[in-house]
């Protein structure tokens, strides 16, 4: 399991990172299973700490996504409509979801150590 300490957590499992990408966890993506299907916003949408900005659906379960920002929209990542597996495969990478232009971060955001932790994973990963 990896927790790359280049980005905060939310208690939610979503990350984000210091260009306003966000995600969620290689722990939530292992936790649904085989993701079939990524609702995205609307770029320009204008978010909310908190505000639910889409869907991820796998095989197992829907989860909804949370924002650990405030900000617009900036972009969503296109791929994920044709590839939503690139969630499972490189979700720190080209499994990102959309990227916020913050104007705010939530102020109860995680280290990669005290998600770690929040998880039970312990030491170690990346």
């Amino acid at each position: 399991m990896k927790f790359p300490t280049d980005r905060q957590y939310t208690a939610e499992h979503e990350w984000i990172d210091g260009q306003g990408r966000v995600g969620i966890t290689d722990y939530a993506q292992d936790a649904l299973g085989d993701v079939v299907f990524v609702d995205l916003p609307a770029v320009g949408n204008q978010l909310q700490i908190g505000d639910t900005f889409g869907v991820v659906e796998s095989v197992k379960s829907v989860s909804d996504l949370y924002s650990p920002a405030e900000g617009v929209v900036e972009a969503v990542n296109d791929q994920l409509s044709d590839h939503p597996e690139l969630i499972n495969e490189d979700p720190y990478g080209q499994g990102w979801i959309v990227r916020l232009r913050t104007e705010k971060l939530a102020e109860d955001l995680l280290s990669a150590d005290q998600y770690r932790q929040q998880v039970g994973e312990g030491k170690g990963g990346a």
